[in-house]
């Protein structure tokens, strides 16, 4: 007979998935297997029967599938994420390039910056122009946003990356060049930064959300066919994705934000080790997230999470 309520929980690294399924009464049932790159859903979803199965629960019963993964920073770490093109204020193409002129490592000369995820010939300027305080100095010119689609659609971009100066403090043209894509190009994925990251400094705005650009056809697809495939094993719980703060989000908007889940699995680590801490009265830990593909260290210290407003990948 089958039994009542349960949780499910699951981690995709680049080598291992794992799955843990928790029932009300505490019960915790476990499987691991290697993932499968070509599909990972189809671990995850070859698993969870087994699980349904050998337990004697049905699929109905799960309340939450909470899902921590590392797909979205392999794509990127591996360059595998979608053709992305970028378009932006005339003038403004190199702000990926020029960063913001610092390295890493003080006096290491032999420091090289790291490829920006769109070449150059990909950026693509468009007329307009905001100032800071969002007042139109110069109106959108629809015509360069066409010519600059017909462009990126000649190269086969999959996604592209809208970042205009200035928009945090109006995205009004941000959003006109929204709709002219999706019109002209239905099939496009897009990203407006001031949808992403609407806050000041060009570099840092620019960067995540050609991120999101890059990873959102991936995580989009990924999302979609493991959340078919649940439906088809009987699970009508809502799937939550792991944010890189530790929280979570619906798998739908995880869809439109995949920035938000680059770290998704070595957050959910930390957390986990935070509890951990707290039920055995250890205030100060250094958790440990080693992977196929990457290694994450974290420090909890005097029992307190600490938190950046910046990080890199790759």
């Amino acid at each position: 007979m089958a039994k009542g309520r349960f949780r499910i929980g699951v981690d995709i690294g680049g080598t291992f998935t794992d799955v843990v399924l928790l029932e009300d009464d505490g019960t915790v049932h476990i499987a691991k297997a290697v993932s499968t790159p070509h599909a990972y859903e189809h671990g995850i979803l070859k698993m969870l029967a087994r699980l349904l199965r050998e337990s004697a629960i049905h699929a109905g019963g799960c309340t939450e599938v909470s899902h921590g993964t590392t797909i979205a920073t392999n794509a990127i770490i591996e360059h595998k994420g979608a053709a992305t093109g970028l378009i932006t204020t005339k003038g403004f193409r190199d702000v990926l390039e020029l960063r913001r002129i610092r390295i890493p490592r003080q006096y290491d000369l032999t420091w090289e910056k790291p490829q920006p995820l769109v070449e150059r010939y990909l950026r693509l300027e468009v007329e307009e122009r905001s100032n800071y305080k969002g007042e139109v100095l110069a109106p959108l010119d629809a015509e360069s946003v066409r010519r600059a689609l017909r462009r990126l659609l000649e190269h086969g971009m999959e996604s592209v990356a809208v970042c205009l100066l200035h928009s945090f403090a109006n995205p009004a043209h941000e959003r006109s060049i929204r709709d002219i894509l999706r019109r002209e190009a239905p099939g496009l994925h897009v990203s407006l930064s001031s949808d992403v990251l609407p806050e000041m400094r060009e570099y840092e705005r620019a960067s995540t959300t050609v991120i999101n650009a890059y990873v959102q056809p991936v995580v989009k697809r990924y999302l979609a066919s493991l959340e078919s495939g649940l439906r088809a094993q009987g699970f009508r719980a809502p799937v939550l994705m792991m944010q890189s703060n530790g929280g979570v989000m619906a798998a739908e908007l995880a869809g439109e934000r995949p920035v938000h889940i680059i770290e998704s699995g070595p957050a959910a680590g930390v957390i986990a080790a935070h509890q951990l801490g707290r039920r055995i009265s250890e205030h100060n830990i250094i958790s440990m997230d080693i992977g196929g593909t990457t290694a994450k260290a974290s420090l909890i210290e005097g029992g307190r999470l600490s938190f950046s407003s910046e990080y890199e990948v790759g």
